[in-house]
């Protein structure tokens, strides 16, 4: 299993962040490895939410199914993994004493074994631990 955490500091409120991060569609334009979501649930919003999104890192490219399991505006949005790559994630805001918020990510993904199973959690662990860094700063970009 990998387990995956990264974090950033951004220049803007819980509220403000959440305000951009609550559209799960607008993920596709501060994420690298995801290249398009579509919603599988009447919902857009909210626990109960589910949504296929269109993975690529590298030479793997990969339908990753996820359904929200926890929403509480401006604080966290948690989400369980149920495809290829199964597994939990979740986003967490917190206020920093400077007005800003200190946003975390983190994941437990269990790989497949044509991804090389165990083996392929460690190795594909610290990629994505490289591309969500990145991703966070582009995140925090969006609040310069």
């Amino acid at each position: 299993m990998a387990k995956i955490h990264v974090s950033i500091e951004l220049n803007a409120s819980p509220a403000v962040v959440w305000a951009d991060v609550e559209h799960i569609d607008r993920h596709v334009e501060w994420m690298h490895d995801a290249e398009a979501i579509t919603f599988t649930s009447a919902e857009h919003a909210g626990v109960g939410t589910a949504f296929d999104c269109a993975t690529k890192v590298g030479p793997f490219r990969l339908t990753d199914k996820m359904e929200i399991t926890e929403w509480v505006p401006e604080k966290v949005m948690g989400v369980r993994h149920v495809g290829l790559v199964e597994g939990v994630g979740r986003f967490t805001l917190t206020p920093t004493e400077s007005g800003g918020t200190h946003f975390a990510w983190a994941e437990e993904l269990t790989f497949p074994w044509w991804m090389g199973g165990p083996i392929g959690g460690v190795v594909g662990g610290q990629i994505l631990k490289l591309i969500w860094r990145r991703n966070l700063k582009l995140l925090a970009s969006r609040f310069d």
